[in-house]
């Protein structure tokens, strides 16, 4: 059996996924392209070598419809022979993509592959996709009352967890503190290309998300992202304390990851840089949501043999503050190797390509400070979570 091994992970900067943002003149087609061209030109390689290219998008209308995918490879000059597919797991699409790559590459199916994603939600705004749709009559026959939107979720987790208001916002200035902590010592350098035309931010981080200003105080003021009278009567227990400050912000961005058999890497001359170990992805509580990331955890954990306590760091995309808050609960995980260098809070959730995003950061940590395993995990809409274990090589 091969194994899947990862050659290079790299990303753009993120910019805020509304119009004026940093990247919101760029299309999603050419940020992927940006991706692609930099994945051959950093590793030697000819597009013709790539057996397939495998691309998250969540808003597959628009800008990004069409097979975005496809688009990208053949505006980034791939060969016409290289083919590409356009996958959508919510927020969790460029790591399933990383999934099906490596799968693929286990199976004896592929022996390159670039894995990643792409979403512009300045251009295409979040729920674009819905096109005004409604639920079918047997998933309102299955829920009567409806099922909520990820930010009611996210209430419902704080409320079941028992965390504060205090909790969250404190959770969410340390995500801003470790992000500018690790851009300022150049710690994401190497996984980042520069998007043509596009000026770093005024802060000098190239993620114009980050605040490196934010303070618990300030997070305090902001008001509840999601309450409304008919939720507030539909949930009268909830306390609302889900805020714009505890959350990811709309974002835009695209980031890949050039996975290969051990045996072609070595025949090419390329580094192997970490390997993939386990797999897992489950469905749960479509109400709650946000909470997969813990029984996909449970079960990667289970099927890896290995424990919370082997694992280096762990990467738990901070769709809001109360899931990895949740998350870091149950698994009696220690905080200090919870996104050490920032979340998504700071970071940002460009949604297609969140994934491929946790996976260069949480490789480039490993190799920072020594680490062997690290986990990555994702809450996605609909209630369903993806988890990978990696071993740094």
């Amino acid at each position: 059996m091969s194994h899947a091994v990862i050659v290079d992970v790299i990303r753009t900067p993120v910019g805020r996924g509304k119009p004026g943002g940093a990247l919101s003149g760029v299309h999603p087609v050419d940020l992927s392209v940006v991706v692609l061209r930099a994945l051959l030109e950093r590793n030697g390689l000819e597009s013709t070598q790539i057996d397939d290219v495998i691309w998250g998008c969540v808003s597959q209308v628009g800008d990004q419809s069409m097979n975005i995918a496809r688009q990208s490879v053949l505006a980034a000059g791939f060969a016409e022979t290289v083919p590409a597919t356009t996958i959508d797991r919510q927020c969790g699409s460029s790591q399933q993509a990383a999934h099906f790559a490596a799968q693929g590459v286990i199976a004896g199916a592929y022996d390159i592959v670039i894995a990643g994603g792409v979403e512009s939600m300045s251009r295409v705004p979040l729920g674009s996709s819905a096109h005004g749709g409604v639920p079918s009559d047997g998933l309102r026959a299955r829920y009567p009352d409806g099922l909520v939107n990820q930010g009611v979720s996210a209430e419902l987790i704080a409320q079941k967890w028992g965390l504060s208001r205090a909790d969250l916002d404190e959770f969410a200035a340390e995500s801003h503190r470790r992000a500018t902590d690790a851009w300022t010592r150049g710690l994401f350098d190497s996984q980042i290309v520069d998007v043509p035309g596009v000026a770093t931010p005024g802060s000098g981080i190239p993620d114009e998300t980050v605040r490196p200003s934010t303070t618990v105080e300030g997070l305090a003021g902001l008001n509840p992202a999601f309450l409304t009278d008919e939720l507030a009567a539909r949930f009268p227990d909830l306390d609302w304390k889900i805020t714009p400050g505890n959350s990811s912000p709309l974002t835009d961005g695209a980031s890949g990851v050039l996975i290969m058999s051990e045996e072609k890497a070595n025949e090419l001359g390329l580094t192997p840089r970490a390997r993939f170990h386990s797999f897992a992805v489950v469905g749960d509580d479509p109400m709650m949501m946000l909470t997969g990331p813990i029984p996909a955890t449970q079960r990667v954990l289970a099927r890896s043999g290995l424990s919370i306590d082997d694992l280096d760091a762990y990467e738990v995309n901070e769709a809001f503050a109360s899931v990895p808050l949740a998350w870091a609960h149950d698994l009696h995980a220690d905080p200090a190797r919870l996104n050490p260098w920032g979340g998504a809070i700071a970071l940002g959730h460009a949604l297609g390509s969140s994934g491929s995003r946790l996976m260069g950061t949480l490789l480039a940590s490993l190799e920072a400070t020594g680490g062997r395993y690290g986990l990555q995990t994702m809450c996605e809409g609909g209630g369903m979570a993806n988890a990978t274990i990696i071993e740094r090589l």
